[in-house]
């Protein structure tokens, strides 16, 4: 009679071990020149986490709280856009920000719960700072043409270059191929999106990465409507047109 209860009890602690690692993508990890481990985790959609030192970061927290179970709480919490993938308050409420400072542009700034605006430093397009003594610049996200209605109006959100000794990260956020974007030069490591009809296409995207030459580059944010992007298809642009960038695809709808 035993032997079925432990069968069972098999079944549901691999059922419950595939539920606690159902956000977890392993996390990659890069070395700087200055001999630290970058370590760079997928989480969902256009939500990334990156530890680096004593230091964490999260990048548009977004999806639930649980995704973040396994990463350390964050020292810096960038937020991109006013868009619920990006600025999510149900998500931000179930982190431990005690000790974080929110890097936002001023939209965010303005709808942000009242309970963080103490810690907040806010940055416009083009702006810089040092932050916890790490550099970051914003840069412009937006739609092309900018029309009577556009989904990301030119000035409102930012995207991030974000220095770890002397590792240069780009985190598109929500935008097209824009000029800033092509202008981009000497980034290590570029998380660039790709959905309708929301951001650009596949083929914007590998044309956009191919101009400012990362050296890897992540496709994220690449669940559209009604599709999701085909990032193999990216992948394969971009080696056409330079092998010598490394094109990272990861689970990020895990």
């Amino acid at each position: 009679m035993k032997k079925p209860i432990v069968t069972l009890s098999i079944m549901i602690l691999a059922c419950l071990t595939a539920v606690c690692g159902y956000s977890q993508v392993t996390p990659d990890t890069e070395i700087s020149g200055e001999g630290n481990n970058i370590v760079i985790h997928p989480v969902y959609h256009g939500t990334l986490a990156i530890e680096w030192k004593d230091i964490t970061f999260y990048v548009d927290p977004h999806g639930e709280a649980w995704r973040f179970s396994k990463i350390k709480a964050p020292d810096l919490i960038f937020i991109t856009d006013i868009h619920r993938d990006h600025l999510d308050p149900e998500t931000l409420s179930g982190l431990d920000t005690d000790n974080a400072t929110f890097v936002v542009p001023q939209a965010v700034a303005d709808q942000l719960p009242e309970t963080y605006k103490s810690k907040m430093t806010v940055l416009g397009n083009g702006e810089e700072d040092t932050i916890s003594g790490i550099p970051v610049k914003a840069l412009p996200m937006y739609n092309i043409p900018q029309n009577e209605d556009p989904l990301h109006v030119k000035g409102r959100g930012n995207g991030y270059v974000i220095t770890l000794d002397d590792k240069r990260i780009y985190v598109s956020g929500d935008t097209e191929d824009i000029p800033e974007m092509r202008a981009l030069e000497d980034i290590d490591i570029a998380f660039i999106c790709m959905n309708l009809p929301y951001t650009m296409t596949v083929e914007q995207a590998a044309d956009a990465v191919l101009d400012f030459k990362p050296k890897v580059v992540y496709p994220y944010h690449y669940q559209g409507n009604p599709d999701v992007s085909d990032i193999k298809k990216f992948k394969k642009l971009v080696k056409a047109g330079d092998r010598s960038i490394e094109v990272r695809l990861r689970n990020w709808y895990k």
